[in-house]
C-alpha cells in the first residue's frame, strides 16, 4: 500500500476492524519509511450485474427496486423492516454468486416470491397479484386455491 504521505511502497498493519456498515474492512497501516500512520478501507469487489427484462431491455441490477417492491406489498402489514432488508440482501448475494452476468427480471420475480410467501401471505398475494400480472380474477383465485392446498 503506497504511503500517502511520502509515497513508499510498504506499509505494516497496524489494526484491523470492521466498518460501521460491516461492508468493508478499516485498516490502520504504518508506514515502514516515515513511521506516519494512515487509515485504508477494503471492500469486495462485485461485478456487474445486468437484469433483463420482460421487453428485452437490459439496465442494471438495483437492490433498491427489491426493496421497494418488498415495502409495497408489505404497506400495512406486520412485517419488520428487518425481515425486508434481510430478503433484498440475500436476494442480491444469490445473483452475485451465481456464474451469470445476466438475470431476468422473472427470477429475481421467483426468488422474491419464494422468500415473501413464508413471511405474510397477504404480502406474497400483493406482489404476485402485480409480478404475475393476473389477468381476471379467475387466476388470482387460482393463486389463492394453491396458498390454501399447501396449508
Amino acid at each position: 500500500m503506497k504511503c500517502p504521505f511520502c509515497g513508499y511502497q510498504e506499509s505494516k498493519v497496524v489494526d484491523s476492524r470492521h466498518s460501521d456498515d460491516s461492508l468493508s474492512i478499516r485498516r490502520r497501516r504504518e508506514c515502514l519509511n516515515c513511521q506516519r500512520r494512515f487509515t485504508t478501507y477494503e471492500i469486495v469487489e462485485s461485478l456487474p450485474v445486468v437484469v433483463v427484462k420482460k421487453d428485452g431491455s437490459r439496465q442494471a441490477f438495483d437492490r433498491n427496486k427489491i426493496l421497494t417492491g418488498l415495502v409495497r406489498s408489505c404497506a400495512n402489514r406486520p412485517v419488520p423492516m428487518a425481515e425486508l432488508e434481510r430478503v433484498t440482501t440475500e436476494i442480491e448475494q444469490t445473483v452475485q454468486n451465481s456464474l451469470e452476468r445476466e438475470v431476468s427480471t422473472e427470477k429475481i420475480g421467483e426468488m422474491v416470491m419464494d422468500r415473501l410467501k413464508p413471511l405474510d401471505e397477504v404480502s406474497y398475494i400483493r406482489f404476485a397479484s402485480v409480478y404475475r400480472q393476473f389477468k381476471d380474477v379467475n387466476s388470482f383465485m387460482r393463486e389463492l386455491t394453491k396458498i390454501l392446498e399447501e396449508k
